[in-house]
């Protein structure tokens, strides 16, 4: 017998009546095709866990239900079953009113117990590597600091997240009496090593 996660049992009860048999359904379908998959709950909706990871996941809105699988991307069958579907987050099989608007019930198993293995297999979600944004400093900021060699080279060796909080700090001056007040400060504080936020960061 599945292992029922009560927050899951009230989410159901609490959605739209024509949200809880879609919800029901698709619970019961996922039981039966993965014996071994156990309720979680994450980002205020069930998910449903396979050894640790997240399988596939189901919400209610106001006027339609979502489902998805969290390896989507990997899977041939949701290929198949996504084409003509726009694709809102994790929620791949879009807008669902009832449920005649889900895949087949073989079909629905294919897929999950596709997740299932690759699960398995030790496949993850491929992340893209961050971006590296860094801000130009603006003439007059680099100007002040050729007035001072040590502030010149700290700035320039910092990471971009210490440059990036001055320069901030200095375009967001509202007048020029106030940017020239804080590109002096700016200059001071740097030619010591000290952060954009040294005074909080000492607390």
């Amino acid at each position: 017998m599945p292992v029922n996660d009560q927050r899951v049992d009230d989410y159901i009860e609490k959605s739209a009546e024509f949200a809880k048999p879609i919800l029901i359904y698709l619970r019961e379908l996922i039981h039966e095709t993965c014996p071994e998959v156990e309720e979680g709950w994450k980002w205020s909706f069930p998910n449903f866990i396979y050894k640790g990871k997240i399988l596939c996941s189901m919400s209610a809105f106001k006027h339609h239900c979502a489902f998805g699988f969290w390896l989507e991307k990997e899977m041939k069958t949701m290929k198949v079953l996504t084409k003509n579907i726009e694709k809102n987050s994790m929620f791949s099989l879009g807008k669902i009113t009832k449920i005649s608007d889900l895949p087949s019930k073989p079909q629905l198993k294919a897929a999950i117990k596709e997740a299932m293995e690759l699960t398995d297999m030790g496949i993850t979600i491929k992340k893209a590597p961050p971006k590296k944004t860094e801000i130009e400093t603006p003439n007059y900021f680099l100007e002040a600091l050729d007035s001072n060699k040590r502030a010149k080279e700290i700035f320039e060796k910092s990471s971009p997240s210490f440059r990036k909080e001055y320069i901030l700090w200095i375009t967001d001056a509202k007048t020029e009496t106030t940017r020239n007040k804080r590109l002096e400060q700016a200059v001071e504080w740097i030619s010591e090593g000290k952060g954009r936020n040294w005074k909080y960061e000492e607390c």
